[in-house]
């Protein structure tokens, strides 16, 4: 995957969907920011808009970031943290192979900018020069087959972007939690996603145009003969491979995904690509059954192996070894990705500063080295415990709820209380982390460091196919600001750095503890029964454990859903994609409505006090809201809605008009906008 750094400094966007924004002002022990509430507005019209409109009026996006919002106060908290660690490392000399060492060299290396432009190329000549010595469709599949990395988000492996031909991702089978598996997913695109090859309106149209030219740039400035003959070339062959790829929507049916096809039967099934040559070179030919996410896109993709010219795919590889790195090379590479990827995609002015780069990169090759360190220094183990007991207070009131639905059968409900019961949480940082100790990282070879460390990460997962299934590994790094669900291990992430003021401050008022991390576990929690986690049972195993009935509900009250976010529009003419945002937005609705019932239960029958002005349910419904305060450019909020499974910030701070208690705290009337009759708002958990 090309995780450019610009990007991820930009718009880093995850399991929450949240970018890396900027944070209210200082706010008081209730956890509520009075001055970014806009009055002029009623809250039946816009929530978001009474809650966050004067914040609106006057935020800032920075010029190297497609984005704004509540969470840069601790993004920018962990980053000043993270660079301060760096910087400990290297001044200290610490001992070869050590983690501080790792470190400190890692980072030497991407800052040493001299060096980078000295070398050019030449870090990349093993790569190139195993794409020029293709000859044959044998060795294109060797080398297609050697360039198979892990680099499948397991957050959003339904929606991967990856430059690579396939993405492979290692985890429990879908239909046997005791085994670990390996999948094969769709792949092969520069661009974010298939839409920016198939749309018509002229943005998708001009984004085509943008990185035809950059792809021709790119060669030119690697000496490539032909460059613009050339870069047509590559355009068109991604565009049949876009072509040949499922939507997101498809890609996110689980039961489409659950295609087990025997090693041996892939050169039938998929015809065009040499897979023996292929599993050989990627490490997997002792596999003897591979999980093929999207079968039919494989099997076009194999085809398209088979009859686009060799010379075409080799073009097309060059110009991908080189894009991936871009943000490792010299100065001509880096401005030219950033112009398009940062720019023309997401709308963002002017690169970050490059230590801020550096550390985000230093962050995805050695995160478990930065963290380990990280949360000895940053993370108490009070606010570990105190966020432990939400989290078992959540699942509780999760528990309490579910046995309380009304149009629900015994036997479903038993199944779901089975499930809340063998949650896996993990707060803050993992028990086991990842070894380093064979990675060789030097000082003076930035692009070595990254494909070494990067090939480390294949070996591990690769790995974890003869080792017993974990079900407390983590996928995220304890610097990370974000949570996560992970269906498959019936698991949950909250890293270190999320368990911060604004979203958790051990001396806020509960209503603003509960409103805002406290939906942050809610929304985790509910993943495991929105419409991909509901397909889970208690082991992780894919198993319908619902009555057909029950089933009917569920799905019934999910597409009011899909229908309620259809009529958000984004901007002129672009609407949320409702059923693109359907598990994310049935675990906003589902984990407000929990942690509502959390948050009144911890009041033990009193009411809170009014403070400020405000009760306690007015507090906790204003926490939630304030924590999607967003501010988008245009270009990276249409990104968002064609790619993402995430509705935008603004929207997802109108979920409260499902919520009955809000209708009581806020006295919003018929008529309003968000005003729903209660037999329309969507109550799933």
């Amino acid at each position: 995957m090309a995780r450019h750094s610009w990007l991820l400094a930009s718009a880093i966007t995850m399991a929450l969907g949240i970018s890396a924004v900027t944070a209210a002002p200082a706010s008081a022990p209730v956890g509520v920011d009075q001055t970014g509430i806009d009055r002029s507005i009623q809250p039946g019209d816009d929530f978001n808009g009474y809650a966050n409109g004067n914040w609106e009026k006057t935020a800032v996006i920075p010029s190297y970031r497609s984005s704004t919002g509540i969470f840069l106060q601790l993004y920018e908290r962990a980053e000043k943290r993270t660079a301060d660690l760096v910087k400990a490392a290297g001044d200290s000399h610490p001992a070869k192979g050590s983690q501080e060492r790792l470190i400190a060299d890692y980072y030497a290396a991407f800052m040493n900018v001299d060096g980078i432009e000295k070398a050019g190329l030449k870090p990349l000549d093993g790569e190139l020069s195993a794409v020029d010595a293709i000859k044959t469709r044998t060795d294109l599949s060797r080398v297609l087959g050697s360039q198979l990395r892990a680099d499948v988000d397991p957050i959003n492996a339904t929606n991967l972007h990856t430059e690579h031909l396939f993405g492979l991702f290692v985890a429990q089978g879908l239909e046997d939690p005791s085994h670990n598996m390996p999948y094969l997913l769709q792949g092969g695109l520069g661009m974010p996603n298939r839409d920016y090859y198939l749309g018509t309106d002229k943005n998708m149209v001009e984004a085509r145009q943008k990185y035809q030219a950059y792809i021709a740039d790119v060669l030119k400035q690697s000496g490539t003969a032909d460059a613009d003959a050339k870069a047509r070339d590559i355009l068109a062959l991604e565009m049949k491979i876009a072509s040949a790829q499922q939507s997101i929507v498809d890609s996110e049916d689980i039961h489409k995904a659950n295609n087990p096809w025997p090693t041996s039967a892939f050169a039938s099934k998929a015809p065009g690509i040499d897979w023996n040559a292929y599993f050989k070179a990627a490490g997997l030919d002792t596999q003897k059954t591979f999980i093929v996410w999207q079968p039919a896109t494989v099997t076009k993709l194999s085809a398209l192996v088979a009859s686009e010219p060799v010379e075409t795919w080799k073009t097309y590889l060059r110009f991908h070894v080189i894009n991936e790195n871009a943000w490792l090379l010299p100065k001509a590479y880096v401005d030219m990705a950033f112009e398009f990827f940062g720019h023309t995609l997401q709308g963002t002015p002017k690169q970050s500063d490059r230590w801020k780069r550096g550390l985000a990169r230093t962050n995805i090759d050695l995160g478990d080295a930065v963290g380990q360190i990280y949360v000895k220094k940053y993370f108490s183990a009070s606010s570990r415990a105190q966020v432990q007991t939400m989290v078992e207070n959540i699942l509780k009131a999760f528990d309490e709820r579910v046995d309380k639905i009304d149009w629900m059968t015994a036997a479903t409900k038993k199944k779901a209380s089975e499930k809340i019961g063998t949650v896996k949480v993990g707060v803050g940082y993992p028990d086991t982390w990842r070894d380093y100790s064979s990675l060789d990282i030097r000082p003076d070879d930035a692009v070595g460091n990254h494909l070494r460390a990067q090939a480390l990460e294949y070996r591990h997962q690769v790995a974890k196919l003869s080792q017993p299934v974990d079900r407390n590994e983590w996928w995220m790094t304890p610097q990370t600001v974000n949570a996560v669900n992970l269906p498959l291990q019936n698991a949950l992430n909250f890293p270190a750095a999320i368990l911060e003021a604004p979203f958790f401050d051990p001396k806020a008022d509960a209503a603003s503890n509960y409103g805002s991390i406290g939906a942050v576990i809610g929304h985790e929690i509910s993943h495991s029964f929105d419409n991909t986690g509901a397909e889970f049972d208690a082991q992780g195993r894919l198993a319908n454990w619902w009555t057909d009935a029950d089933q009917q509900h569920f799905k019934a009250a999910g597409q009011r859903l899909v229908e309620q976010y259809n009529q958000y529009e984004a901007l002129p003419g672009l609407h949320v994609n409702g059923q693109q945002t359907l598990g994310e937005n049935i675990a906003d609705v589902s984990g407000l409505a929990i942690a509502y019932a959390a948050y009144r239960k911890s009041l033990n029958g009193k009411e809170a006090p009014v403070i400020d002005g405000l009760t306690g349910d007015q507090r906790f419904f204003l926490a939630f809201a304030q924590s999607w305060r967003t501010k988008s450019r245009d270009a990276a909020l249409r990104a968002q809605i064609i790619g993402d499974g995430h509705a935008p910030g603004q929207f997802r701070a109108q979920t409260v008009r499902n919520i009955d208690a809000w209708y009581d705290a806020f006295s919003p009337k018929p008529g309003q906008k968000l005003y729903l009759d209660p037999s329309q708002r969507v109550k799933i958990w």
